[in-house]
């Protein structure tokens, strides 16, 4: 018995002591201040260099040397890899063998040329011949000799000679246009084969930094297949994504405040220089790019960073923190009284509030 009245007086007690602190608990207060506020938009970025580009090869072969490392410097059209060319050479022989004979053709005494003049001499001599014969049997025909049959077979033979040298003059206008045409063929086949041969040679595009090498000697590529990354060594931009539904409040000279994972608790500012007027399907997201205002001491391409972009700034405007606001449109000025308040800027923090209270009403966190 005695037990039970202890363990009932424990309990009360533990019972008004939890009421009393309940009851003494207060609410977190604040009042509305003047500070800056400012609306931006938030977008995923990158670091890049400026001038990054993707080495790929123009065709199909295996790398038979790797001229470059990550890490080094290279100029403008600089040797960087080396495909296998052995098949760009029987190409580019047979190409020249090709042309070679082409201008030989195409020269004044070549065979299918002389065959053409001689049957063309043949024929003019064959027409001159008959001309001839025709002229005396008309001779013939007006001093009332000979017969009609006769003079028709003569002008029979006449018009057929004619036709046969006309024919063979026709023969070799075709025969030079099909040889010039060959011999342009051959010198196009033959320029082509010497591009492609140093189509196996990979140059640089400009001077820069090779960044990464992503082949190894030895390996079968494609057009399809990147080599190398190279920009410039010391410049670096930011590239951001940002949302469809963003993209029209975005500006160039638009400020860009900027973290870091590299760089914690740090934040660096920089200008919108570039907004690409077309959206990524996929992504459904535009890309923009900044620069720097102060470039960060050490930066690698395809380091990720989170980017917001300012879009308005005001200073001194009327501000309660962003958790003291109710339903979008009120705040407590009691434990329990609501007042509807206009409402402005927004950013991750603040509110800026435009009419309803002012900077001496005591408001009370939801």
């Amino acid at each position: 018995m005695r037990h039970y009245l202890k363990t009932s007086t424990l309990f009360l007690f533990i019972l008004s002591t939890t009421a009393f602190w309940g009851c003494g608990k207060k609410k977190e207060q604040t009042k509305p201040r003047l500070s800056d506020i400012s609306e931006s938009v938030y977008a995923s970025a990158r670091i890049k260099a400026v001038n990054q580009f993707t080495i790929f090869p123009a065709m199909n072969g295996t790398l038979k040397e790797v001229m470059v490392e990550a890490g080094d410097t290279v100029s403008e059209n600089q040797d960087l890899f080396r495909l296998d060319d052995l098949t760009s050479k029987l190409n580019s022989e047979n190409a020249r063998l090709a042309l070679q004979l082409a201008e030989e053709n195409a020269q004044k005494g070549s065979d299918k040329k002389k065959e053409l003049e001689i049957a063309i001499n043949l024929a003019k001599e064959k027409y001159k011949l008959d001309a001839d014969l025709l002229k005396r049997q008309k001779n013939l025909w007006s001093q009332g000799v000979g017969s009609k049959a006769d003079l028709d077979q003569k002008e029979l033979a006449a018009e057929n000679s004619k036709s046969n040298l006309e024919s063979a003059k026709s023969r070799l206008e075709q025969i030079n246009t099909q040889l010039s045409n060959d011999l342009q063929k051959a010198r196009n086949n033959f320029q082509i084969s010497q591009k492609q041969k140093g189509d196996f040679i990979i140059r640089s595009l400009h001077k820069g930094r090779v960044f990464d090498v992503l082949k190894k000697t030895g390996e079968v590529v494609s057009p399809q297949t990147p080599l190398a990354i190279i920009g410039d060594a010391g410049s670096f931009l930011i590239e951001m994504e940002v949302d469809q539904t963003d993209i029209t409040r975005i500006q160039h000279g638009q400020l860009v405040t900027l973290t870091m994972d590299s760089y914690r608790n740090q934040v660096f500012e920089a200008t919108v220089t570039k907004i690409y007027p077309i959206m990524d399907e996929r992504s459904r997201t535009f890309k923009v790019e900044a620069l720097f205002k102060q470039t960060p001491p050490a930066l690698y391409p395809n380091l990720t960073a989170e980017a917001n972009i300012i879009i308005f700034q005001k200073a001194k405007s009327l501000t309660i923190p962003r958790n003291y606001l109710v339903d979008g449109k009120y705040v407590l000025v009691g434990k329990d009284e609501k007042k509807e308040v206009t409402i402005g800027l927004k950013d991750y923090q603040k509110v800026e509030i435009l009419s309803g209270i002012d900077s001496s009403t005591v408001l009370f966190k939801p």
